[in-house]
């Protein structure tokens, strides 16, 4: 039975209000009951949470099975942001609970960001001042002439919406796109982006682009083997997730000058412990601090796609966001009649 009167759990430690949340669910539910916790959440879970109706959570929740079978009343889960790795969906579906992230929302962000890496590492501005207090100017100021981006190669690794836009926009500026995924084989074409094998595009590309969701088949899907098949002076971006790479060995091969370097917009621990964060003090290595979606737009995209998933599964409506489908591309058979629950 839909509930007239339902309760919205936010969970969240990133955002420093939610007008735009509370003014989509009391436009469509003037009574509803809004409450909201920390990451630290199983206070609030034994008190009031496990009669939520509908969940939305931060894609740094962790909202593991055991938690999930204890949401009796919920409708959906709704994330902030792209990834899932943290909810169990698969749990969710046998309890008939949809879990939705946000698509899409950020690929022009994610785009500038990779294409900001690529012309920082081409010519680092910010370095400059160094060698003019040192007197050097023009040719002299430029200790590794690199070659115009138009003349380099991108290695894009994920070839989804966001990997599709990034390398879209790295053909606008004349770079030549290569791209792995494991749902094209190789020496197809999609997007005039020509598919090759996980191995050619390490070995051919100037820069290579992370792009794929964190799963057990990418947990650590990039090591010491694949670093060794890149160029020297090849840069790695990733933009996804930290534990796509090994990180003590991406380390390594730069430290090694297997590799050029790397920029890291995502680590494993996020947000780092400073002994933690020692470990990457490398002139060749970039960490920022998992910024690279971030802008206006986006984040406005966010929250109300992100809120209006989670009114939508409270009627009974199954978005195109609802990531815990089968290989199959259909719903679960725990939705049928998903409306009747």
């Amino acid at each position: 039975m839909l509930n007239n009167n339902p309760l919205f759990w936010i969970i969240d430690e990133e955002w420093s209000d939610y007008d735009i949340e509370t003014e989509i669910i009391k436009k469509y539910y003037p009574t509803a009951s809004i409450k909201y916790s920390t990451y630290d959440y199983n206070d609030d879970l034994k008190k009031w949470g496990d009669k939520a109706d509908i969940v939305l959570a931060q894609v740094y929740a962790d909202i593991p099975g055991d938690v999930i079978r204890r949401l009796k009343n919920c409708r959906g889960i709704a994330l902030f942001g792209g990834g899932y790795d943290r909810v169990d969906i698969e749990v969710a579906a046998e309890m008939r609970i949809p879990v939705t992230n946000v698509k899409n929302y950020c690929k022009e962000d994610i785009a500038e960001y990779v294409i900001n890496a690529m012309l920082y590492s081409n010519k680092a501005l910010d370095s400059f001042n160094t060698v003019i207090e040192e007197n050097l100017w023009g040719l002299g100021a430029i200790k590794n002439l690199q070659n115009r981006l138009s003349e380099q190669k991108l290695f894009v690794i994920g070839l989804g919406r966001i990997g599709k836009f990034v390398g879209k926009t790295a053909q606008a500026l004349g770079m030549k796109v290569y791209a792995y995924d494991p749902q094209y084989r190789s020496g197809e074409k999609e997007d005039n982006i020509e598919m090759v094998s996980l191995e050619e595009g390490l070995a051919i590309a100037d820069f290579v682009t992370v792009h794929c969701n964190l799963s057990e088949k990418t947990k650590s899907m990039l090591g010491m083997p694949e670093f060794l098949k890149m160029k020297s002076t090849g840069i790695l971006i990733n933009t996804a997730r930290g534990a796509i790479l090994k990180e003590n060995e991406l380390l390594e091969a730069v430290e090694r000058k297997i590799i050029g370097g790397a920029v890291l917009d995502v680590i494993e621990q996020e947000p780092p412990m400073k002994e933690y964060y020692e470990k990457f003090r490398n002139s060749d290595v970039i960490v920022t601090p998992h910024i690279s979606y971030l802008s206006v737009q986006s984040i406005d995209e966010l929250k109300h796609r992100s809120t209006k998933n989670g009114i939508a599964m409270l009627k009974g409506k199954l978005t195109d966001d609802v990531v815990n489908i089968n290989d199959r591309g259909t719903l679960y058979d725990k939705f049928e009649n998903y409306a009747k629950k």
